[in-house]
């Protein structure tokens, strides 16, 4: 799951992945409609990587909440935003036992549900499954058997030759002062 590059906007509804970045702000593009808005610097711009949420003991990353809606739900869809607030509380208590119910509001709750059902449907929460220990030395073992390639350095300060010219001196120009 790798939330790096998505943002969310005040103001603008839904998510936003930045594109490239201008002299006053950003190039985002919508995750919903695909199209591409400049985002400026006045803009309140928060980075899904940054945001945390609030729990009974230490604050809790975004990323991790998304991680336990993923498991609850074993990679699948979360339940609509549009729910009456009571269902809404007891779905993400079920997800996220530990959330500071006082801090955390239904308002957050639901912004939380929205952004994990349109990064899930844009394939944006699936897990990169990583290598296990039986792969590694398999790897290992294959890259052994490959021929090293080998870079070879001039050092020495012979001058240099090139196509351009005929010979360029390698060296450190004087000036003299008359």
């Amino acid at each position: 799951m790798n939330l790096s590059g998505i943002i969310s906007i005040a103001g603008m509804s839904g998510l936003y992945k930045v594109v490239a970045q201008i002299k006053n702000g950003l190039i985002v593009e919508s995750l919903v409609d695909k199209k591409r808005v400049p985002a400026y610097s006045t803009s309140k711009v928060s980075a899904l990587e940054d945001v945390n949420i609030y729990s009974t003991g230490d604050d809790v990353p975004l990323k991790e909440v998304f991680q336990k809606i993923y498991d609850k739900e074993k990679g699948g869809a979360a339940i609509d935003h549009k729910l009456p607030d009571a269902e809404m509380k007891k779905y993400f208590k079920a997800a996220f036992p530990e959330y500071d119910e006082e801090r955390v509001y239904v308002s957050d709750i639901k912004k939380i549900i929205s952004w994990y059902n349109l990064l899930h449907k844009e394939g944006l929460l699936e897990k990169k499954e990583e290598k296990t220990e039986e792969e590694k030395p398999k790897l290992k073992a294959k890259d052994e058997k490959a021929p090293a390639k080998t870079k070879l350095k001039d050092t020495t300060n012979k001058p240099v030759k090139t196509a351009a010219s005929k010979v360029k001196v390698q060296g450190v120009r004087k000036a003299g002062v008359a």
